[in-house]
């Protein structure tokens, strides 16, 4: 600190990264949908079976099971265009979503992708989840990583190029969609709007709760606050509606609990 109070010190390596994957997400044909989805059965069903079984359920396991099931029914939402134009498609919806978890004695959210999630089971999903955040040997980067931060920047964001120019690539290292989630860093509701590299991501908000009509009966319902962000270039208006209207209902509907 200085003789003015103020303190200074170097970013941050892993923000290096960051900053890159903004700077180049922020030139795609993005379009954000704000959606409040009506969880109130799938968290009672949650509560529940931590009451019978003691154990609690990830909420991001029972969305990500959700989302790879509404991905099966419209699976072009998670094509991309390579370098000819063309569109890949692929049949296993590969989630990268966010973890908290420690890295070098710090807690910090971390990618993960979960892989083939369309074929999985939910509780296969959650203990996935689970045993990310819990094992330390994970929250541990390799040598290669610090030293990639270290190259320039212009070098650094050739990286998240990848899906725009060799999707098959851009699978194996990082997934063919995300979930990033700013609701775990406080309550309430609200949207989170991001750029993304990816054909489709889903932006977790917070959950709030609201009277709704049910039966008309007016009652309190728990809403989450979910952005649903696609790229135009590949995914249309009318294919996106019909997408976020299936994901809703398996939301809803607290399917796979």
């Amino acid at each position: 600190m200085d003789e003015q109070g103020e303190a200074v010190e170097p970013l941050p390596l892993q923000r290096r990264g960051t900053i890159d994957y903004m700077r180049v997400a922020g030139r795609r044909s993005v379009v954000h949908g704000l959606v409040e989805v009506d969880i109130t059965e799938a968290r009672q069903r949650i509560r529940e079976r931590k009451e019978e079984t003691g154990e609690g359920l990830s909420f991001t396991a029972f969305l990500m099971y959700c989302l790879a099931r509404a991905i099966e029914d419209h699976p072009h939402v998670q094509a991309y265009r390579d370098w000819r134009g063309r569109l890949v498609s692929f049949d296993d919806v590969d989630v990268n979503v966010i973890i908290e978890t420690a890295i070098d004695g710090e807690r910090i959210g971390v990618p993960h992708v979960v892989r083939a999630a369309n074929r999985r089971s939910l509780q296969s999903i959650h203990e996935e989840i689970r045993t990310r955040q819990r094992n330390p040997d994970g929250g541990t980067q390799p040598p290669w990583a610090s030293l990639a931060m270290r190259l320039p920047g212009v070098v650094r964001r050739q990286f998240w190029r990848l899906p725009q120019l060799f999707p098959r690539g851009w699978k194996r290292i990082a997934g063919t969609v995300a979930v990033t989630s700013v609701g775990m860093f406080g309550e309430g509701g609200g949207w989170g709007i991001s750029p993304t590299n990816y054909t489709l991501q889903l932006t977790v908000g917070g959950i709030a709760t609201k009277p709704g009509v049910v039966d008309e009966e007016i009652e309190p319902r728990e809403y989450l606050s979910l952005t649903v962000t696609f790229d135009h270039d590949v995914v249309d208006g009318a294919p996106a509606a019909r997408f976020v209207q299936r994901l809703t209902e398996l939301l809803e509907d607290a399917h796979g609990l």
